[in-house]
């Protein structure tokens, strides 16, 4: 049975692309353009690794991170926003990865399967669990 990735990205072509190049390896791939549609997602089913972009419109990936890491799930920073510090801002929110844009498509599938071979995250301190109004 192959991973379930979900990606989080506002940007179509961006979320396009990891799709693709994820659903080429055989994964199970879910999408979200923000946020709040991730959280709709996350209510239904819980992801191997979610893929979170970091600039996303409304709440931003990296405080999603925190609320979600709870739930013990792998997220990798995916951001075009690679300044320094930005990488250990991405970390000290709970993220298991960081990998920047744009992406080396050559790599990016064994960075992916690098990520969901490391061990089970481990739940933060000060996460608190997703919640989802219906």
């Amino acid at each position: 049975m192959s991973a379930t990735v979900l990606v989080v990205d506002d940007n179509a072509t961006n979320l396009k692309l990891v799709s693709e190049l994820l659903r080429f390896e055989d994964y199970a791939i879910l999408k979200a353009v923000d946020a709040e549609d991730a959280q709709v997602v996350l209510a239904g089913t819980l992801p191997d690794l979610i893929l979170m972009d970091i600039a996303l419109p409304g709440m931003d990936g990296l405080t999603l991170t925190r609320r979600l890491k709870a739930d013990h799930i792998r997220i990798v920073a995916l951001t075009a926003y690679a300044m320094k510090g930005d990488e250990q801002k991405a970390i000290d929110a709970g993220c298991d990865g960081y990998i920047t844009k744009p992406l080396d498509t050559r790599k990016f599938p064994a960075q992916v399967e690098g990520l969901l071979g490391k061990p089970e995250p481990q739940p933060v301190r000060s996460a608190s669990p997703a919640k989802v109004d219906r």
